[in-house]
Order: C-alpha cells, then structure tokens, then sequence
C-alpha cells in the first residue's frame, strides 16, 4: 500500500480549471495502490457524490472536500483588499458532521458571499467549524499570499486563527512543491510556522490533470475560460508542468527534508471517516387533514374516492388491483411522496392550469389515475403496475408531471410556499464540451482561424465523438494523419471532450426536502442569479432525495388556447376526456402525411413511417411511439408490424401460449409489459421478477441475467415448454428487451397526438392559431406553420389594430391575424395598454381615436412607426400617409393625456390637422411594404418577394429549405432562392470562404461555400441576388433549423434555368402532322432558354434536338402531360458540374 495519499485534488468540476474526471482519479489511486483520495474542487461539491460513490465501487477511502475562497474580512465586502479578491483554503470533511458544514459553507459562498468566486469567510468557518480538517493552502492561500509579501508574522497570526477555529488536531500547514524556484524557500517558512505553533506539516500536489504529458491540453483549457490564444502575452498558465497526480516515488524526493509530511497523508486519511448512507429516502412530511392518522390511510381514502368517480361502480378488477398497489406504496414508504404529487396536480387543475394525462411509467397506476394525477385507465389498456413501482427493486418511484409551458412556474411557486422555499430548489446540470464545439474552442486558442476551425468541426458528425469521426470520417483521419496542426488539434481536443464546461439549470427538475436544502444538498448561484442545487439530478437521487420533473409542454399550452378560442369562436365547450378516439377525419388526415404541429408525429421520419402504416385506431398510434425509435427501426421490427397489420405478413408468435400477450400488436413484442407478461406466462415468474429481468437485460447485469436465465428456463419446462425451446425463448426476451418501449409512456403520448390531430382536423383555424401562439419567437417553426396554413387553406394576415390579440387571433372565414405581441419594438406594456383601451371603448375608428385612447406612456414615436409600417393601421389609410402624421399623433396622445388627468376638454383641438385622412393613394412600393414586415414581423405575411417566381424555383429545387431537416445527413440537394445575407471570411492559408444565408418561401437555411466553390461564384454573393444551388446536407444542431448545405456549385437563377434541357419520349406512330402541329403550339405558349430533345423508342432509339428553347414551367409540362397521355415521357435533365445528367 502506498505511504501516500492524495489530499488536494481537483476534478472537472472546477470548471475550466482542471480536466480530471472523477473516475479517472479513483483509477489512479488503484493503480498507485493508493488507499484513500480527497477531492478538493474549487469553491463546489459538484463532483462529491460521483466521487465518492466511484471510490467506494473501487474499495478507495473517499475524503470529500473543498478549496473554499475565503474573502479577506467579510464575506458581505464585495470589493478587494489589498488588491485581494480572495484567499484560497483546503478543507475535508473529517466525519459527516464535517460533510454537512462543508454543504452549509460552499452553499453559502454562492448564496452570502460570491463576488467574482463564491466566498466564505472566517465567521461562517468558525460557524460551521465541526467535523472539519484545515490545511493552510496553496500558494493562493492568505498565508502564502503574506509571505509573498514578506509579512511573516502576519502569516502566522492567521495560522493561529485558522488553528483557533477546527481545533490543534484539525489543523496542518500544508506544503507544496511544483518545482518552482520559490516554492522550497516557502515551505522552509510554512514549517517554522508550524514549529511556532506546534502544527503538524502536510504534502500535497496541486492536481489539475492526469499526467505530465497533460500540461499542454490543460493550459489549452485554461484559455478557453480566459478566451484568450496561447500566442497571446496575457494567456492564462500554471507555472510549471508538476500538477498531475504524481505517484509517491514521485513525490518523496521532493519532500525529503520533511518525511513527515508524506505519512501525515496517511494520517489525516484514517482521521477521515465519512459514511454516507445511500439507501434511505429523505422524502417531506405531507400534512395530513384532520381525522387521518397517517398518509397510508388518507392515500387509501382519496383513492377510492378517486375510482368512485372515475369507474361508478367497482368492480371486483379494480378494487384487487387498487388495493395491491396501495399495499406496496405502503410497503415501501411512499405514501407522503404520491400525496404530494396529487396535492400539486390537484393545485394546478383547480386553477385550470393544463395537466398532461401522464408520463412514464407511472401512467401505468390505477391510484395515480384514481387520484387524478394520471388520465389513462390502466385496465383498459393494459398497463402494468411493476413497470412503474416494483417491491424488490427499492427506488424512488418517479412521477414526472407534464405542465402547461405557460403556467408551469405557477406550479412550481405553490410547491415553494407550500413547503417552504428553504426546502425547494431547481436542479443543476452540467454542460458538456462535446467533439465539434471542443474543436473549435481547441483550434481558437491555439491560433487556428475560424474558417479553418470550422472546416475540420464539420467533418465530424453530428452527436459522434472525436474517436468514431477520426475511425468513421475518411477525411479527417486523412487530415489527421497528414498534417502535423490538425493532429495536435485533434489530440488535444481529445482530452478535453466531455468534461463538464459550465453548470445550467436542469429543463424541468425540482428536489423537495423535509428541511432546508442545505441540511442535504449544496447550492450555486448561476450567472443569471438563480439558484440551484450543486449536485446534479442522478446524486440527489444517489442521497434519496424527492427529485420530481415539472416539464413545460407547449402543445398542452397550444391545446388549451385552442379550447377557449373554440368557446370564444363558437360557443362550444369541448372536453378533451369526452372526444371521441375513433374519429375517421383524423384518421384519414393521418393516413396523408397530414401531421404537420401534431405531437409526436411531425416530422419527415415519422411521417413516412405513419403514411405507410395508416393509422386506422388508437392502439395504432400507441404503437407508432413505440416503434419510432432507433432499435426497432434498424431490426426491422417497425416495417413488420405495418406489415402483418396490413396483412402482407403472416401474423405468428414465439410461442403459442403467447398469442393472448401479443395479439394487439401482431406477434410482436413491441412494448416492455408485453415481456413482464411473456416471462410471467411461460415461466410462471411474477411480474415484479420479470421487471428485474427487464432491468437486468437493460443494464447488462451479466451475473442477474444468468440467475434469471436459469429460473426462467426452468419455470418453461415445468409449465411443459422444452428446454431447447425455453433458451430459444429467453433468447428471444433477452434481444427483444433492448428494443421494447413503455408502453404506459407511450400510451399517454400518444393520447395528446391524437388531441391535436383532432383539433387539427376538426378546429384547423384555431389550433393553427395557438401552434403559432405556442412558437412565439421561433422564426423558422413561425413560418412553417404559416406554409401549413396556406395548404389548410388558411390566410395568415399581418396585425391589425382592431381585430389582433397579443397572440396569433383566430378569425372567421379561415383567417388568423398576427398578435400585437410579435411586432418588434411593441412590448407588452404598449400592447395590454392598446388592448385595454379597445375593450373600454370599443374599435378604433382612426389613426386620432388610436392616440386619443391609448395610455400616452405606453406609446413613443418607436412604437407607433413600427405599429403603422408592419400594416397594423392599413385600415386608417396609407402605411406612407400615416407615418407623416406620427409626430401629431404624439402630441395628440400627450393632449388627451392632460385632459384626462385634469378631467377637462378643450373645445378647440389644437392637434386638428391630425383629423385629415392620410392620403389614399400615396403608398411605398409593394417590396418596401414587405421589407417592413420582415423587419417588424421576422418573416413576409402578407407576401413575399419569391412569390412571382415561385413557380420557377419550384421546378429546379429538390425540396424546400422546410423540407432540408428531413433529408438525411450528406445527401445532395438543389434548392433555388434569394440571398440574405453574405460573410466572407479569410482562412489561415489566405484563402476566402463565404456563409449565405439563402431565403425560399419556406424558410431560411446557411449555405457554406469553400474556397473553391467561392471563386467560382463570388461575383453573385450580395444581397437579393436570385440563386440556385446545389449541394449536400450537414446536420449543424447550434443551426435554427438544425441543418446546413455545403455548396458544390452556386449559379445565378436565369443560369441555372439554362442549364435545364427537355426530353420528351415519343413513339414513332405517334408523331402525325397534328401532334408535330400542337408541339409547335405548345412550345409557343412558354419561349425561354431551354433546350428540347425527342427520344424516339425503337429496336435502335433516335435522339432528337427539335432546335427550339422552351421556359419549363407547371403550364407547359400540364400541357405536355395532356398530349403524351404519360408524365414518365416528360424528363427535365439538369446539369452537375459541366455534366449533364
């Protein structure tokens, strides 16, 4: 055994500071034969309960600890002292009194004292003093920092203090050497310290990375955070390179003056004693009304009060179920947690804030639909109850609740005030640098140039790591071989991948404790100023803390404006609990492909999958959820079942006693109750064993999966299955339950899919209205829904002052108007000022009525040009007009404001020019008025500048830019457009490179055009240049449509138009003096710069060049079509490249 240990050690939790994984130091320590490690991260726990759980799976001592900032007086001070910020200090807990205070003091140096780090102070570590171990620090420490200074006895005063406050035996001066000059002459002075004061010495090394061979990626990662390039002067660095984890051969001559600082490690290691203890839940006290003696009656009483008003009368079915479930929560201890959960559900659905009909596992509870946390009957589909809360598999159950995006905070704020906010808290999660993002951060600071950089970032594929694009990308494994900056590049990156970068606040996850957070977990303070907690969601869990996720669902949001714009509309109050599952229109609009802002089913992958499956019942739609996943897309699994469905498979099953388990879905095991259900009928296991196989299976847990292998084979032979067959059959489960899905999750899912496909159906106007509602700010999903009301046959028009909302309004006759909310510069004050005042007095009447009514200090001159230029006004007259008037306008507002605030009104008017009508027929150019509207509205409405050549752009593209994030990764593609925008950038080797953003009518997409492709095209790179392009897809999630084009090759419209040739198949019998005639007529209707060939069939096929050219367009290939009687004999053939295809 090593006579060393590690006690100052930093993990990637010292964000940017260190690159060491917490298990890679546990490995180090086994490999060194090392007995206990500390953890010492700068300012945080974040890593603590990772550490310590990899240390213990590795039989390793954990000291957890922490490099506390400690301010120079108090921690309240927020400004320097002698130019001081912060002092460092190395603190472990010695026992798990120790772990508490250290929980307390890193949460309260967020929470009291963060200014530049999170800082304690002296007062807090006196407070919060017990169960703690003091090592004086590092060479950032007060005491280092004084002798520096050559202020000795001031070093040792503050070493007395330091000694005063965890005791003598508490307290060592700690002693470093990184092999700088200095640092031998320091540590002479921290040990005639320690002799003044009787104080024991103590070695550490300051560990930042792994290995020496490190030092160079570190001081890489260190200049991220800095933002800064290793050329430049100012680059952040560790003098040095001796802050790896150094073996104790390593470290010995460097202490061999002083012996007993190496064994003192050992020392302080076995003072060390902190035992967490995992297995219990600390879950809060549920309230309890009067008359209950504990929550496993009053659970049992809402229940049945719950499945009294859900089912009538209960039946022998429901009562065993409801009271097997309710004995294993009592069982289990969960009672209080399920209360919880239905007292907060209850909350929301009281203030009709929306609540999906359940998530997860825990959808398959009938005391969860009972109590009305959940919406789908368990029995009627068949959900299995093991599945979600298993008694022997002792963990916390998980009911995560879906909430209406909109509302959901509101929930959040009653569970704070319910239980304290002292005892409720967000959690954190944690950035990772994932393989592109960490190139580029790499090649920045080691002076690559942005194009460069992003040449190589786009060689890796999207979501893949460095290792799979350098085995899998051809092109950059040959950059890496070949060039010597690309390897260093690549190689460091390496070692940086996957470390954390920056803590963030978790989507959706709240923790609840029974007393203050801090008696259990730490905080953060994020740069935002919210709190919360410092471990992230599976440690809290790991400490058996409640972690409930309140997710955010926009559709519940979309779905419930969509209800009561129907009421407002119509008058009809529709239930979503009542509407019918069967409906044909909503099938059929399925059937089509028709599922644009439908949930779950937009999008082209599952849109394809769903045209050929054609959904003819709900079961249907469950089981697409299911099936839409990697695993059974790639077996083929998901193309059987539309098979077998549609009768093109013979429907068979592994077994005959199976047939009643699989027979909803076709012999297919598509869902895990579907094997919870197999292993109990073949081999007579309960479903709560079957669940451990399910979870042995997932887990790969080789040792519980041959236990189970065993039992299973031998329960199938006893019920009479032979055991070859019994093996074939375990077989069967083993590699089917890698693919099955929840089928209780899936159930609820597909239950909000079928609400919106209905209300897409049946309410097109005012579901389409909230989907645009529900997108608000996202200017791509804006304008594909506004593309999908135009095939609804719906106009979205611009605001109107009259007639919009805030939001996206439904109208009569197929209209939605834009919200007053989404015109830029008009914010919600202006526009609840606007709405107020028509609700008061009724419409407007004119541009005067608008700013004699409207609160004046709700409207500036900002305001009112960009309500008149996004057409808001177009009723009162001229977009030009009523901009001429919007200084009296101004006046106007600010006159009728002092008559009402002095209660009296001028018989003469002195803002009366105002009152003339704008003139009628002075208007800017159609274009201009569309420019305003991208300006204001972020997208054309009431046009776009595309429209007049559509057709044209049509007849070259491939798809739309729309249709871009449905093609897969690298396809080619030909895409027809406007120019947005130009940047032009110069690579490291001199050359340019540019970024288009290129505009069709369905959205926008960034086009990158390297050198090569640049040169050629340059001369058409500006501003509402019409282009065509063609090239291949790259998946780029940071993109807002989550793709790009890497151009090949760039032509101008009229260029590309030219490229295209004609070719007509034709009969020899069929070319007679009327058919030549009416060829001859029809290419007269559309002259353009095509060319037409005639191929002419035969034993030995003519082609001929007819000598004409033709515009290829929709009216002449109809026309075309009518006289060939075939659209297989009409070719348009593009060239590639000088090619012609």
């Amino acid at each position: 055994m090593s006579p060393f240990v590690h006690l100052h050690t930093h993990s990637e939790y010292s964000l940017l500071d260190a690159m060491c994984r917490t298990e890679q130091l546990v490995q180090k320590c086994v490999e060194q034969k090392m007995p206990a490690l500390a953890l010492t991260d700068h300012g945080n726990l974040c890593g603590a309960i990772e550490f310590y759980k990899h240390a213990i799976e590795h039989g390793i001592k954990p000291i957890i600890g922490c490099e506390l900032y400690v301010a120079p007086k108090s921690r309240h001070t927020k400004s320097k002292e002698d130019g001081a910020k912060y002092f460092h200090l190395t603190v472990l807990a010695r026992n798990e009194t120790g772990y508490r205070n250290l929980v307390k003091l890193t949460s309260l140096g967020y929470l009291e004292g963060f200014y530049y780090k999170p800082r304690v102070d002296k007062e807090l570590l006196q407070r919060y003093s017990q169960g703690l171990i003091i090592l004086s620090g590092c060479r950032s420490s007060e005491i280092c920092r004084l002798l520096g200074q050559n202020k000795f006895e001031s070093a040792l005063a503050v070493a007395q203090e330091l000694r005063a406050i965890v005791g003598p035996e508490n307290f060592y001066m700690e002693l470093q050497n990184h092999g700088l000059p200095e640092d031998e002459a320091r540590n002479e002075q921290l040990v005639e310290i320690a002799r003044r004061l009787n104080a024991p010495i103590v070695a550490t090394n300051d560990v930042h990375y792994l290995s020496r061979e490190d030092r160079e990626a570190h001081e890489v990662l260190l200049n991220i955070q800095g933002e800064k390039t290793l050329a430049d002067e100012d680059r952040r660095s560790y003098e040095g390179e001796e802050y790896y984890f150094k073996s104790y051969d390593e470290l010995a001559p460097l202490f061999e003056r002083w012996p007993e600082a190496l064994e003192n490690t050992v020392r302080i290691a076995e003072q060390c004693d902190l035992k967490l203890d995992f297995s219990k839940a600390h879950l809060p006290t549920f309230a309890l009304p009067s008359g209950y003696q504990d929550a496993n009656e009053y659970l049992r009483a809402l229940a049945y009060e719950g499945a009294q008003a859900r089912f009538g009368r209960l039946s022998s079915e429901i009562k065993d179920r409801l009271e097997y479930e309710l004995s294993v929560i009592a069982q289990m201890g969960y009672s209080g947690y399920f209360l919880i959960v239905w007292d907060f559900v209850r909350f929301a659905k009281s203030q009709n804030i929306p609540v999906g009909p359940g998530r997860g596992s825990a959808a398959g509870s009938l005391v969860c639909y009972c109590l009305g946390i959940t919406d789908v009957d368990p029995l009627k589909y068949g959900l299995i109850f093991e599945r979600f809360l298993n008694p022997s598999r002792v963990s916390l159950p998980d009911i995560d609740i879906d909430f209406c995006m909109r509302r959901r905070d509101e929930v959040i704020r009653y569970v704070e005030e319910k239980y304290g906010r002292e005892r409720v808290a967000q959690i954190a999660t944690f950035d990772k640098m994932k393989a592109r993002s960490v190139v580029r951060d790499v090649a920045r600071v080691l002076g690559f140039s942005y194009g460069d950089a992003d040449k190589i970032a786009k060689l890796i594929p999207v979501g893949a790591t460095l290792d799979a694009a350098l085995e899998g990308v051809s092109e950059l494994r040959r950059r890496y071989e070949t060039d010597p900056h690309v390897r260093k590049l690549i190689d460091v990156a390496r070692k940086l991948e996957g470390l954390a970068r920056n803590a963030a606040t978790h989507a959706a996850g709240v923790v609840i404790t029974p007393g203050d957070v801090t008696d259990f977990a730490p905080l953060l303070r994020l740069s935002d100023g919210s709190v919360r907690t410092q471990y992230n969601m599976k440690d809290l869990e790991a400490i058996g803390l409640l972690k409930i996720d309140f997710l955010g669902l926009r559709n519940l949001t979309a779905i419930d404006d969509t209800l009561k714009a129907i009421k407002k509309l119509t008058g009809e109050e529709l239930e979503l609990q009542k509407i019918p599952l069967d409906d044909p229109d909503v099938y059929a609009m399925l059937q089509q492909g028709r599922t644009t802002g439908v949930f779950q089913l937009e999008g082209s992958g599952i849109t394809a999958l769903l045209t050929k499956l054609k959904p003819t019942e709900f079961r249907d739609l469950i089981a697409i959820l299911a099936l839409y996943r990697p695993g059974p897309l790639e077996s083929g699994m998901a193309n059987d079942y539309i098979e077998r469905k549609h009768g093109h498979q013979p429907v068979t099953y592994p077994h005959p006693d199976l047939e009643e388990v699989l027979k909803e879905t076709y012999g297919l095991p598509i869902y895990q109750d579907q094997l919870l259900l197999m292993a109990r009928r073949l081999a007579g296991f309960t479903l709560a064993e079957a669940d451990i196989l399910r979870v042995a299976v997932g887990k790969k847990k080789k040792d519980v999966m041959e236990k189970m292998r065993t039992r299973f084979v031998e329960g199938c032979v006893q019920n009479g299955i032979d055991r070859a067959k019994a093996e074939e059959l375990f077989a069967d489960i083993e590699k089917f339950a890698r693919y099955g899905f929840v089928k209780a999750h899936s159930t609820a899912y597909a239950l909000i899919s079928y609400w919106t496909a209905y209300l897409k159906a049946k309410y097109p106007v005012p579901y389409m209205a909230a989907l645009l509602t529900s997108v608000a700010g996202n200017t791509e999903k804006i304008a594909e829904y506004i593309q999908e009301c135009r095939e609804l046959g719906i106009t979205v028009l611009p605001p109107d002052i009259n007639e919009s909302d805030a939001d996206f309004t439904p109208l009569p006759n197929n209209h939605i108007r834009f919200g007053l909310g989404a015109i830029k510069n008009v914010g919600s004050t202006t526009v609840q000022a606007i709405l107020a005042a028509r609700q008061r007095g009724g419409p407007f009447q004119n541009f005067a009525d608008f700013c004699r009514r409207v609160a004046s200090d709700a409207l500036n001159r900002e305001v009112l040009e960009s309500l008149i230029k996004c057409g808001a006004f177009d009723r009162f007259g001229t977009r030009k007009g009523l901009l001429s008037q919007v200084e009296a306008g101004l006046a106007l507002a600010a006159h009728a404001h002092q008559e009402r605030k002095s209660g009296q009104k001028s018989f003469f008017d002195p803002t009366a020019p105002l009152l003339k009508s704008p003139d009628g027929h002075d208007e800017f150019a159609p274009a201009e008025l569309l420019r305003f509207e991208k300006e204001l509205l972020g997208l054309y409405v009431s046009g776009h500048p595309l429209d007049p050549i559509e057709e044209r752009l049509a007849l070259l593209r491939t798809c739309t830019i729309q249709q871009l994030k449905g093609q897969p990764e690298g396809k080619e593609i030909s895409l027809g457009g406007r120019i947005d925008s130009v940047r032009v950038i110069t690579t490291s080797s001199g050359k340019r490179m540019a970024f288009v953003r290129l505009e069709d009518l369905s959205g926008q997409v960034e086009v990158t055009l390297f050198s090569d492709v640049y040169e050629q095209a340059k001369r058409l790179l500006k501003e509402d240049q019409l282009v065509w392009v063609r090239g291949r897809t790259e998946r780029r999630a940071e993109r807002s449509n989550g793709v790009q084009l890497i151009a090949e090759e760039l032509l101008a419209l009229e260029e590309a138009e030219c490229s295209v040739q004609l070719h007509l198949t034709v009969d020899p019998e069929e070319v007679t003096e009327p058919f030549v005639q009416r060829l001859k007529e029809i290419f007269e209707t559309s002259p353009g710069a095509s060319s037409v060939y005639v191929r002419l069939r035969g034993d030995d096929p003519v082609m001929v060049h007819l000598g004409v050219k033709v515009g290829v367009t929709r009216a002449l290939l109809k026309q075309l079509e009518a006289l060939l009687g075939d659209p297989t004999k009409i070719q348009r053939i593009t060239r590639k490249g000088g090619r012609w295809l």
